[in-house]
Order: C-alpha cells, then sequence, then structure tokens
C-alpha cells in the first residue's frame, strides 16, 4: 500500500510536468461513451445473473466488459471526433452491441434492459453471492466494508412513497445503471468547460431522468443519484457536525486552478481503497519524453465518484489528453434517447464554453449544486436557480435558452444538420410534452398499483420497457401499459417480501381488547399482529377471536378489563421475507390458517393474508380467460 501511495504522489508530479510543459492533445476533439446495462429472464423479468456465461459465448470482444453484479454488463464505445454524423454515428455502434449480445441471451432466454434502477430488482438480489467473480470487485467490496464507520449501509430516501433500510453489503451500487458520455476538453480550457458542467448537471438530469423506482416504491425522478451516493457512503451520524464528503459526490466548491486540484482534493479527502502493482515509474518516463499510464492516479480516480469526473487518456498518437466525464444520465430509456441527452448535454457545452468564459460569475455554486439535487428529485417539475439568481421552471430553461443553446454548439461542431434535428427535437418533445422516462414509468406504476399486487406492478412496467426499446422508440412517444400486458407473468418464484403488507397496524400486549376491535373495525382488517418495544413479534390476534371473547362477554364479566394478552396466540405460524409464495400458500392451506406474519429473526416487517393470494390468483385466472 506504502508503495501505491508513492506512485500515485508521483503521477501527479508528472501530471504537473506534463501540464506546465504543454504534452496535452489540444487540436482535436473526441466524444466516446459507455453503456450500462441490466439483464433479465424473460419470463418473471427479473435479474438474470449470468453475465459470465454471456461474455464466455460472446467471445473475446474488448469492448464487452463485467460490471459489479452477475445481472450487469457494460460496452465501451469507440471514441470519434465531434463532428459530422459522429451522434448517429454513436447510436448506430450502440445498437450493433446490444444487438449482438442480445443474440446470445436469446440462448438464455433473457433480454438486456436499459434503465437506470431496473424496476423488479429485490433487496436479496444485491446480497454478496451475486457479485461478479473477480478479485478486483471483492476487493473494492471489502475496501468499502473495511471504511464503514457505522454497522450497516444505509437507505434513507423519500419520495411519494419512503424508503429507509440497511444493508450489510455495498453491492446496492449495483441498481445503478448509467450512459457516461466523454467529452475531450483542451488543457487550457478544462476548469472552464468543467465548471460548465457541474452547471449543466441539474438541467440534464431534469431532462433525462429515468429511475423513480427502487424496491417498488416511488422515491426520486433520477433515485439513481441518493441510491448511488448512499450504497457507497461509509459516513454515519455521530453527536459532532464534522464534515464529511461521500465517496459519490457533486463536488464542494468550483473548479479555480487546474484538473490537478481535483485530483489532489479526492487523495487528500478518500483513503487508498485498490492498491495495484505498479511497474512503470511516472516520473522517470516524463524525464525519458515518453507519456506515462498514470496507472495509480487511474485507479484512485476510479473509487472516487464525481458526477463529472476529470478523466486523463493517451491518443493513438501517444499524446495524453483530458476528458471530462459525464455521470449523471441515466441508461435507457432506449438507445436513441440516451445519443438525445448526450447531443443536449454536448451542444451545451460548446456554445456555453464559447459564450461564458468564467461562468462562476454568473451563478453561485451552492445553487448550481442546489439545482443538481432538486433536478434527481423532481425531475421535469423542478424549478431551478438560474443565472442572476433567476427562479425558472426547467421545462421553460431548456425550451427557451438551452435548447437553441445547444443547437448552436452542434452547428458549430459542424455536426450534420440531420442528427441535430433527430436527437435535439427528441428532447424538445419531451419538455413540450412533459414526458420523460420517470414520468412515464410513474404514471404506468401508480396506475396500475390500484388494480394488481406490487411485484405484477413493477413487471408489468419491466416488461413493457423491455418490449418498447426494442423498437428504439423515444420514451415520450411510449404508450402506457396495463396490467393486461403481463402475459408472462409468473408467480410461483416470488418471495413473501415482494408481495406483503408493510404497512402495519399493530398492538401490544398490555392494549385493551376494545381498542383492538375499534381499530380492526376503523381499519377494515382481519388480523393484527402483537409486538414488543422493539419490534419483534410476541402474537397474534384475529377478528373471530374477538367475536368469541365478546359472544361470551356477560354482565359478570365486563367489571373485568380484558387485555391483548388474555386472548392472543402466543406463538403464531410466522414466515420469512426469503419464503416463496407458493410454500406460504402451501403452509397456510396446510395449517388451515388466514394470515402469515413475516419476521426476519425476530423482528416483525409485514404480514400476508389469505386477501393478497386471492388478488393474486384472481388476476390469473383472468389472464386464463383471456
Amino acid at each position: 500500500m506504502l508503495h501505491f501511495v508513492r506512485n500515485l504522489l508521483d503521477d501527479v508530479q508528472a501530471f504537473e510536468y506534463m501540464l506546465e510543459n504543454d504534452w496535452f492533445e489540444s487540436n482535436i476533439t473526441r466524444i466516446g461513451a459507455e453503456q450500462e446495462m441490466c439483464l433479465v429472464h424473460n419470463k418473471t423479468f427479473k435479474p438474470a445473473t449470468i453475465n459470465m456465461e454471456v461474455l464466455e459465448k460472446l467471445g473475446d470482444k474488448p469492448w464487452c466488459v463485467t460490471e459489479l453484479a452477475k445481472f450487469n454488463l457494460e460496452t465501451n464505445l469507440s471514441p470519434r471526433e465531434f463532428t459530422g454524423d459522429c451522434l448517429s454515428q454513436l447510436e448506430a455502434e450502440n445498437l450493433r452491441y446490444l444487438k449482438e449480445i442480445q443474440t446470445v441471451l436469446d440462448g438464455f432466454d433473457a433480454s438486456i434492459i436499459l434503465c437506470g434502477i431496473l424496476p423488479t430488482l429485490r433487496k436479496h438480489d444485491l446480497e454478496m453471492h451475486n457479485l461478479t467473480p473477480k478479485d478486483r470487485y471483492y476487493a473494492l467490496m471489502a475496501a468499502i466494508q473495511k471504511h464503514l464507520l457505522g454497522t450497516a449501509f444505509e437507505l434513507r430516501v423519500e419520495g411519494i412513497d419512503e424508503l429507509l433500510v440497511k444493508h450489510d453489503s455495498p453491492l446496492l451500487e449495483a441498481c445503478n445503471t448509467s450512459f457516461q458520455v466523454h467529452l475531450q476538453v483542451a488543457p487550457n480550457d478544462f476548469v472552464k468547460m468543467y465548471n460548465i458542467a457541474q452547471t449543466l448537471a441539474g438541467p440534464v438530469t431534469a431532462i433525462a431522468a429515468n429511475s423513480p423506482l427502487v424496491f417498488g416504491r416511488r422515491l426520486w425522478h433520477e433515485t439513481r443519484i441518493a441510491l448511488f451516493q448512499q450504497s457507497l457512503d461509509t459516513r454515519t451520524t455521530s453527536d459532532h457536525m464534522r464534515e464529511r464528503l461521500p465517496r459519490v459526490n457533486f463536488g464542494s466548491d468550483w473548479l479555480r486552478g487546474d484538473i490537478t486540484e481535483i485530483y489532489k482534493e479526492d487523495i487528500s479527502r478518500f483513503r487508498v481503497l485498490l492498491a495495484g502493482n505498479i511497474e512503470e515509474s511516472s516520473i522517470q518516463m516524463v524525464k525519458d519524453g515518453k507519456t506515462p499510464k498514470l496507472r495509480a492516479l487511474q485507479i484512485h480516480n476510479s473509487t472516487v465518484y464525481r458526477w463529472n469526473r476529470p478523466c486523463y487518456g493517451i491518443s493513438p498518437n501517444g499524446k495524453p489528453h483530458l476528458r471530462i466525464e459525464n455521470r449523471v444520465m441515466p441508461a435507457g430509456p432506449t438507445s436513441v434517447d440516451e445519443v438525445a441527452n448526450a447531443a443536449f448535454w454536448l451542444g451545451c457545452m460548446v456554445s456555453m464554453g464559447q459564450q461564458y468564459e468564467d461562468i462562476t460569475k454568473h451563478i453561485d455554486f451552492v445553487d448550481t449544486r442546489d439545482n443538481f439535487l432538486k433536478a434527481a428529485k423532481f425531475g421535469i417539475d423542478t424549478t431551478f436557480s438560474w443565472f442572476k439568481d433567476k427562479k425558472v421552471p426547467v421545462t421553460e430553461l431548456i425550451l427557451k435558452e438551452l435548447l437553441p443553446m445547444a443547437r448552436e454548439g452542434l452547428k458549430q461542431r459542424k455536426v450534420k444538420q440531420a442528427d441535430i434535428s433527430k436527437y435535439l427535437d427528441i428532447i424538445e418533445a419531451r419538455a413540450t410534452d412533459h414526458k420523460t422516462g420517470a414520468r412515464w414509468v410513474l404514471r404506468a406504476f401508480t396506475a396500475m398499483k390500484k388494480e394488481v399486487t406490487n411485484d405484477e406492478a413493477v413487471t408489468a412496467v419491466t416488461a413493457a420497457i423491455v418490449k418498447n426499446q426494442k423498437d428504439n422508440k423515444p420514451v415520450h412517444t411510449w404508450k402506457e401499459p396495463s396490467a393486461a400486458d403481463l402475459e408472462n407473468w409468473h408467480p410461483s418464484k416470488i418471495k413473501v417480501e415482494e408481495f406483503m403488507s408493510t404497512d402495519l397496524f399493530t398492538v401490544q400486549k398490555d392494549d385493551l381488547i376494545e381498542l383492538v376491535a375499534e381499530i380492526m373495525n376503523w381499519r377494515r382488517i382481519r388480523y393484527m399482529p402483537v409486538e414488543n418495544n422493539k419490534g419483534e413479534l410476541v402474537g397474534l390476534i384475529s377478528s373471530r377471536m374477538l367475536l368469541r371473547h365478546f359472544a361470551r362477554h356477560n354482565e359478570l364479566t365486563e367489571n373485568l378489563a380484558t387485555t391483548v394478552k388474555d386472548i392472543m396466540i402466543e406463538k403464531p405460524i410466522t414466515v420469512t421475507p426469503d419464503t416463496t409464495i407458493m410454500e406460504a400458500m402451501h403452509k397456510m392451506r396446510e395449517k388451515k390458517i388466514g394470515c402469515l406474519p413475516v419476521v426476519k429473526g425476530k423482528e416483525l416487517v409485514g404480514i400476508i393474508t389469505e386477501m393478497d393470494f386471492l388478488r393474486i390468483t384472481s388476476r390469473l385466472m383472468e389472464r386464463l380467460e383471456k
């Protein structure tokens, strides 16, 4: 580790030397992208943990690589000069790679899905057995776990619904998939352009938002932003208000000096997580006039996740170059949507770069960061604090100011007019029609939740995404799915946690029976779990027990206060969240009972009743009838 840190410091010194002596390529501008994706089974639309098998069948394809979880893959698209038909080339290459992977997936009865967060993901899909079996990933997970200050990783996200959950590993990061766009920048322009990228993070996130569902909860329009930060957040609450940046962060201020300022801050703030065997001496290489790979700096940079990340690379001509990697854009909903997002960002970057020599004189950094977080929460419904402290709705900002800028910026790069119209017209339609991927998912899921179970709703949404992606139609043209579209839904392997009720009404042992009866009447429920002060299940009361109690009640006993402990079942039959629906149904039938409390250890986490099964079977019978 000490040897690695020494190499890291040497890399910074070598970097500074190359900057001072004008080594970097500055006479050409290229763009590139990385496509992350999820793999799902065609019958269940649940994660397909087959990435290693798919790569083996795919053969030696350097453009396709693993990602953190077994249900993820990533493709690396070719760098190309930022001009002409570069955008349609980018889309064509992406579609070609996706088609090649899908051909292999057909043999596994599985499909690619492009989405910021897979709607059908379950918490148990993110346990360590689904980590891609590579030494680097094991080392990364162990290192993050080692630096955890608390006892668990915590997710706390509030939207329409609320998610408060603990997890024992940082594999939660694997929820997130993105379409990362790279823009090559000349060294002299890097500070200016990086600050512009920070300014644009909010509007781009708002119009590209595509990740509102996590574990069946409606959260932020782009929940990926919160989830990614919290999944790798090793901090915990404390008595003192000490400031600690998470490894996933937007930054703490404008960039003022040069690109090395970012690297120096990250080295200062964040411990080294991964150390590799570094053979080259970057200092010696620059002394010899050779371009170093700066491997130590690259490794450390890959473990600090800025939403706009600085990147160092070596061009085919051997010269070093600088890039800004935009990480705010989610994967999907389709390849054409992704390239539209890229075109919007790239065009605005060029135009604003020419219009504003120093963007920091026009907007405060705190407003820029606030805009980004608001965009992640509210998406296309956001109102921004813009230049001169103007308050402006995102749709108005995009239609009146940023879209004209983007069109002009692409023209300045001599991008073909057909490409400009094709991709920026999609952004215009989204803003005009108020339709993003996030809005589509939220509308569809909310409508279906009134008719079907949670699992059916997320499955229907996922199935519709896969279907629409195959046609590569932009999301603003998609029709909303309905429960009737769920032709292939197979509930037999669903786990209890996916359909149990978690909004529980409970009582304690010493509560009056009259109180229990009133609550059950008010809430129209037939079963009432009994828990202690620690949230542990200690009993169960049913409406049948209450009927029996009140039927036997008479004048001789009316002055005796009856409490829950007097009539409750002390050891109710239970299931765990990992129990399958078929096992739960069999247990209820065998034991002739109408409900099963769901416990994890001793803790009460949910309940399932015969009404839950009735809803599921009725939907299946309706489909069979059709």
